[in-house]
């Protein structure tokens, strides 16, 4: 007999608001835990949100996200997490690409944001693909390539791959509203439309898109 698949689920757990920034808005990576320990650790991935004027360490100059583990509350348990920030007014160029002219590299004019929101449809971009390395390589001993220390993971290892025929500073093929002219590849809940990355296909070896 073949082996039986089997397929993830997720589904959104309970929500946490820290409207009155309890650590400040200049966060360290230990402080990241500190929030990402306040939601379920049991059959989770518990997700930090920053808004445009909180800073974290490294946000910017070498990255727009993470996904990492953590020690848990009960003895030998861990949890794993991820943290995105909204780079609208810190980095778009590097952040919110394709919806915000690049820092680097060549200059087309940006697309137009599918959810009119260049800050938040970046952080969905760096949340799908962040979501897709927890899901392969939640504890940094799954599926990745290259060193441990800085592994190409399913969405990395794609990196500005949205469509078919994508190319340095070409997004690739896209769907494009007809209303208001946004660039998206991906259909959610009520009508809602998003541009997810590109994922490895180690079947193939190549980037697989959504469109």
């Amino acid at each position: 007999m073949g082996k039986k698949l089997s397929f993830l689920s997720l589904s959104l757990g309970a929500q946490i608001l820290d409207e009155n920034y309890s650590l400040g808005k200049s966060l360290t990576n230990n402080q990241l835990v500190q929030l990402a320990s306040k939601g379920a650790q049991k059959d989770a991935i518990n997700v930090v949100l920053t808004a445009a004027d909180v800073a974290v360490q490294g946000f910017c100059s070498s990255r727009c996200g993470t996904h990492d583990s953590a020690l848990g509350s009960r003895k030998g348990s861990k949890f794993t997490y991820i943290w995105v920030g909204n780079s609208e007014t810190q980095c778009p160029g590097q952040c919110a690409w394709p919806f915000h002219q690049p820092i680097y590299g060549p200059q087309n004019p940006p697309l137009v944001a599918p959810n009119n929101d260049v800050g938040l449809d970046g952080m969905v971009i760096n949340l799908a693909g962040l979501l897709a390395g927890t899901a392969t390589n939640p504890f940094g001993n799954g599926y990745y390539q290259g060193p441990k220390e800085a592994p190409l993971e399913a969405a990395s290892a794609c990196p500005g791959i949205y469509g078919k025929g994508a190319y340095p500073g070409y997004a690739g093929d896209l769907l494009v509203d007809s209303t208001t002219g946004a660039s998206y590849n991906a259909n959610g809940v009520n009508g809602r439309k998003y541009l997810l990355p590109a994922l490895f296909d180690p079947a193939t070896n190549t980037c697989s898109t959504l469109v």
